[in-house]
């Protein structure tokens, strides 16, 4: 019988140590899920406050853009354009926009672009239609930027049919490019297309 005590022995004494492996390989199993489960969480917050910080970089260039109202207006005298002009306004619940020409930073540029020529901040005028005064389009303000072809250095010549394209650009909004052409005979007024 001390045969058969000696064996019972040995095989409680191996069970226990087999719960006992059982236990810390569960134990240790629950330490890398949980961390495991942290790392995943906080990543995932992490992702999301980014994607939050995208979307309100978004939103801020997008509010600061601004629109075209209206059309482009070509004025021409003597076969010659001598001015052009168009209406803008800022986007739906926008920032204000900075549209002082003599400004010397943190200002609108506007540039000009043609198959031959190429001229970077063009000289501008702005007449408000509605504003408050200052030199910033806000919501609810309108302001027509006028442009005179012969004080852009070099002057670009505006022959019929002439394709060109005027570039805002707002000090944090998207770029707006203005495309036109010019129609087969220059009137006194025309409305670009």
């Amino acid at each position: 019988m001390s045969l058969f005590r000696k064996a019972a022995a040995r095989i409680r004494s191996e069970q226990g140590i087999t719960g006992l492996e059982t236990a810390i390989i569960l134990i240790a199993f629950v330490v890398v899920a949980t961390v495991f489960a942290f790392v995943v969480l906080t990543s995932g917050v992490f992702s999301s406050e980014r994607g939050k910080e995208t979307v309100f970089a978004g939103l801020q260039k997008a509010r600061g853009t601004v629109e075209i109202r209206g059309g482009v207006v070509a004025t021409s005298a003597g076969g010659a354009v001598d001015g052009l002009q168009f209406a803008v306004a800022t986007t739906a619940a926008g920032e204000p926009i900075p549209f002082d020409p003599a400004a010397i930073n943190n200002r609108t540029v506007i540039d000009f672009r043609d198959s031959n020529t190429l001229v970077n901040d063009v000289p501008y005028t702005v007449t408000w239609i509605v504003g408050d005064g200052d030199n910033l389009l806000e919501p609810g303000e309108l302001a027509v930027v006028s442009i005179d072809p012969t004080a852009m250095a070099p002057p670009p010549t505006f022959a019929v049919n002439t394709r060109f394209t005027f570039e805002i650009q707002t000090p944090v909004g998207a770029v707006i490019d203005i495309t036109r052409q010019l129609p087969a005979a220059l009137d006194p007024v025309m409305q670009l297309h």
